[in-house]
């Protein structure tokens, strides 16, 4: 697997957003049929680590389907250990890795991609992203995802990761995002598979 080629600019770690618009500390909640929907499509072997883990919402959807979950994160939100800055470190903590990563400013998301397909590298695991769709179409990341394409994508729809998960406080804009699954495979060549996902037979009744 080769490693997705940008570089994580100075000061690319989340801040609390106070004058931005954005949630504090870019923490948007995965809703947890995003995660049911992506382990309906693709399997991962092996324990698993969700380095921006937040309030728990994708690592409890894991450990429900029978994963072994290291769960971090640089804020403590009394899950899993806070303080953990994962730009930073130097070894995986497991095998595969999957996370909603913060998107913020400076290149933050693509530093998380960057760092994750390093210690997957190591480890001869997959990494999952769940990013927002608009990222496809940004000319500087064409050439990135053309170097280390996915190996597949998984367009989702009806869902929005609220902010701080309270739709109360969000805006209009928050509500048309649009997010997909990037999934990294180690030894894979060539063009993703893109295919759709539907959440709504993944939601809580």
């Amino acid at each position: 697997m080769t490693t997705f080629a940008t570089r994580p600019r100075p000061n690319s770690r989340p801040q609390s957003n106070i004058r931005s618009g954005r949630a504090p500390f870019e923490f948007y909640p995965t809703p947890p049929e995003a995660v049911r929907a992506l382990l309906s499509v693709e399997t991962f072997d092996g324990d698993i680590w969700e380095p921006a883990c937040g309030d728990g919402a994708i690592s409890k959807e894991l450990i429900k389907a029978g994963h072994n979950v290291t769960s971090t994160d640089l804020i403590d939100r009394g899950f899993g250990q806070g303080r953990s800055d994962f730009l930073k470190s130097t070894q995986p903590l497991a095998k595969n890795i999957i996370t909603n990563p913060p998107y913020g400013t400076h290149g933050l998301g693509d530093a998380f991609v960057r760092k994750a397909l390093i210690h997957c590298q190591k480890t001869g695991g997959s990494v999952a992203m769940l990013l927002n769709l608009r990222s496809l179409c940004n000319p500087d990341r064409t050439p990135k995802f053309c170097k280390t394409p996915p190996a597949a994508i998984y367009a989702l729809d009806e869902l929005i990761c609220w902010p701080e998960g309270k739709p109360t406080s969000s805006s209009a804009r928050i509500a048309k995002q649009q997010y997909y699954w990037a999934v990294w495979k180690p030894g894979h060549q060539g063009a993703p598979r893109l295919w759709w996902l539907s959440t709504k037979r993944f939601k809580d009744q």
